[in-house]
């Protein structure tokens, strides 16, 4: 393996080839014709898009295959500038490139004098020779108009407010015309797709809703710098999905600092075990992913399955099953299915979200039986379990169980009658009723 010199260059085997700079850098490549210009924003590959024929980027490596470079793309121009938007180069450790073959071998290395206030370098460039296939030159170049006056230079339009390069991703890219703090659906669902696909979950779509929620929750975690599903102002990410627009039927949430893409925030929660439960349950429908920076990078990422009238119902039968499970164990018989104490049980659920209180009594005084009445219902006793915060029927059936109280209800032989009800929003995120009859 060769090492170059800024202006040196070497022959690039067939095939497709690996650039790696590691460390605190952000890598960027830009794909461009005979003109020196870019053919669309497609050809700005970065960490929010990270995808372009012939060329992609995982984490802090490039795969470039030359053959399937779009059609007039002459040259890959390979650019690094610091993780920390904004950093000059000089303060951090010189950048190194790695260059490897497909099957792992070393090409090429190169490492470049240490820049100076430049937040920029241009490090490398691929480019074909007649007759002699692609080379690779090292330029060791700096750039001090930052990554918005190269991306200009090269073509590539910039989202800019108020005269900000980039605003919607300090000192980085945007996707033409996205908001601030959105991040590309479609690459970072490609990414989570490939690894449901391996499980054979099903794939997630984006949704501007979704989108919505976690741009504000990830800038309002930004704003008070530290993680939490609440927001300083007093809203939690679940009533942020709601006010959105978004009923849910399940819902699932990664709030998360530390990783500087889409790609190593993927790489984070399949890492971890709770986290990839998450990221491929198979009830998801819908995801969104958005980050905000402050000290550090906050992510808010939103997984959901939308809220249905069979999904409700369908959910609605499984806790009755499950507690039905639970009193054949104990030798009772079972609760029949009651829908005035099922309209009784889903109204104090979506109470509870709409006037942000959990308890028994709601804030004007009703009680369960109150509730029961109103709704048409004439057993002559009643009974009730809440619960806020589960994520399925078996959590909640279980958490009522592994409760005293709550399972003197589920087990009492005077109860002959169950019904029902679910909410999502609220602190919570989901809100669970039982209201028993006999």
């Amino acid at each position: 393996m060769g090492e170059l010199a800024p202006g040196g260059n070497t022959s690039l085997p067939d095939g497709g080839i690996r650039l790696r700079v590691a460390g605190a850098f952000d890598v960027s490549a830009l794909v461009t014709g005979a003109d020196g210009k870019v053919g669309g924003d497609a050809d700005f590959v970065f960490y929010n898009q990270p995808d372009a024929p012939g060329v992609r980027l995982r984490g802090d490596t490039l795969a470039v295959d030359p053959a399937r470079l779009r059609r007039g793309a002459c040259r890959v121009t390979v650019v690094v500038s610091a993780t920390e938007p904004g950093t000059p180069l000089g303060r951090l450790p010189a950048p190194r490139l790695d260059v490897t073959d497909g099957a792992g071998r070393g090409v090429a290395r190169f490492a470049p004098p240490r820049p100076g206030p430049e937040t920029v370098l241009l490090l490398a460039e691929l480019y074909p020779r007649p007759g002699a296939g692609w080379k690779l030159r090292a330029l060791g170049q700096g750039y001090a108009d930052g990554l918005a006056g190269l991306a200009r230079d090269f073509g590539v339009e910039v989202a800019d407010d108020g005269g900000q390069p980039a605003a919607a991703l300090p000192g980085r890219y945007a996707t033409p015309g996205a908001p601030p703090g959105a991040c590309s659906p479609d690459a970072f669902t490609r990414l989570v797709n490939d690894a449901r696909a391996a499980v054979g979950a099903p794939p997630v779509v984006p949704d501007a809703r979704l989108d919505s929620a976690a741009r504000a929750h990830a800038r309002a975690m930004a704003d008070a710098g530290r993680l939490g599903a609440e927001g300083p102002d007093g809203v939690s990410v679940h009533q942020r999905m709601s006010a959105a627009g978004y009923a849910y039927l399940a819902v699932g949430e990664h709030l998360v600092s530390g990783p500087r893409t889409p790609a190593g925030f993927v790489e984070y929660c399949l890492g971890s075990a709770r986290a990839r439960r998450t990221l491929l349950d198979p009830a998801f429908r819908h995801a969104a992913l958005a980050h905000a920076d402050a000290d550090g990078r906050y992510w808010t990422a939103l997984w959901a399955a939308p809220l249905t009238p069979a999904g409700l119902t369908r959910t609605a039968a499984e806790v009755l099953a499950l507690t039905n499970t639970e009193r054949g164990r104990a030798g009772l018989p079972p609760l029949a299915a009651d829908p005035l104490l099922s309209a009784a049980a889903q109204a104090h659920c979506g109470d509870m979200v709409a006037r942000d209180f959990y308890a028994h009594t709601s804030p004007d005084g009703g009680q369960p039986w109150d509730r029961a009445r109103a709704a048409g219902a004439r057993r002559r006793t009643i009974g009730e379990n809440i619960a806020c915060g589960q994520r399925s029927p078996a959590e909640v059936v279980d958490g009522w169980m592994n409760s005293p109280g709550h399972r003197a209800n589920i087990l009492k032989r005077e109860f002959t009658h169950l019904g029902v009800g679910f909410a999502g929003g609220g602190r919570a995120g989901t809100y669970w009723t039982q209201l028993f009859g006999g």
